[in-house]
Order: C-alpha cells, then sequence, then structure tokens
C-alpha cells in the first residue's frame, strides 16, 4: 500500500552545504521530519555540484514523517548571471542595464534548463530564458 502524503515543501537549498538552521531546520520541524537525515541525505546526494549553487527542492513528507525529495536545475538567473559574470540584476529593471547576453548564450541555458521549463521546443525555452535575462536587466546580442 502507498504511503499517504502529509504534504510538499518547496525550498531552495545551496547544493552541499545544508544545514539545520533557517530555513531548513524551522520548515522540516513544523512537519515533525528527522532535519539532521535530510541534511545528510542532500549534501550527500548533492557533492557532484558547485558548492553553494542554489537548488530548488521539493520534499514530500509522508505521515510516518518519512520524507523524499526531488532536487531541480538551478534557476535560470543563476545560469544568467553567471555566463555574463555578474552578481547581482539592475537596480532599476527597465531603466538601466548591467551586460548584454547573446541569443547563443540563451539557447544553452535553455538546454540546461529544459527538462524543468513549461516548453515544448527549444525555442520556446530560449524564449523564456530570454525573459529572465530580460528581467534583470539585460541587453540581448544577436551574435
Amino acid at each position: 500500500m502507498a504511503k499517504k502524503i502529509l504534504g510538499y515543501i518547496k525550498l531552495q537549498v545551496p547544493a552541499g552545504s545544508a544545514t539545520p538552521s533557517p530555513p531548513i531546520g524551522p520548515a522540516l520541524g513544523q512537519r515533525g521530519v528527522n532535519i539532521m537525515g535530510f541534511v545528510k541525505e542532500f549534501n550527500a546526494r548533492t557533492e557532484k555540484e558547485v558548492k553553494g549553487t542554489p537548488l530548488p527542492t521539493v520534499i514530500t513528507v509522508y505521515q510516518d514523517k518519512s520524507f523524499t525529495f526531488v532536487t531541480k536545475t538551478p534557476p535560470a538567473t543563476h545560469y544568467i548571471k553567471q555566463a555574463v559574470g555578474i552578481t547581482s540584476g539592475a537596480k532599476l529593471t527597465g531603466r538601466e542595464t548591467v551586460g548584454s547576453i547573446t541569443r547563443t548564450q540563451l539557447r544553452e541555458i535553455a538546454e540546461k534548463k529544459m527538462k524543468d521549463l513549461n516548453a515544448n521546443d527549444l525555442d520556446a525555452a530560449a524564449r523564456i530564458i530570454e525573459g529572465s535575462a530580460k528581467a534583470i536587466g539585460l541587453n540581448i546580442v544577436e551574435r
């Protein structure tokens, strides 16, 4: 018989460096989940990733207080900032720009993110990533 699901917890956890401190500890503690069990398992599963990369994580908590979790690809803005070499986006989006990104770079990011995007093909995925790039204040160049 399948376990009964108590709920889902969605967190963005840095790869390889999860700790029982907020926001992880309180979120899991409210559901009665073994916090250290999650931290150890998460860090072991994400040790291949670059340490500190933000990973969206969906934790499924079952009625017997056990859990499973799924990690997704890092946010598009993380990849975009990495490709352009910036640390933060524009303070006044739409009024100032912080850099430029090529359509080729957008396609590469779309290929990495394709499994987590709501797109049918690579062109649609690239347009989604383009929107994220514009939102943080980047110019799109053709090259």
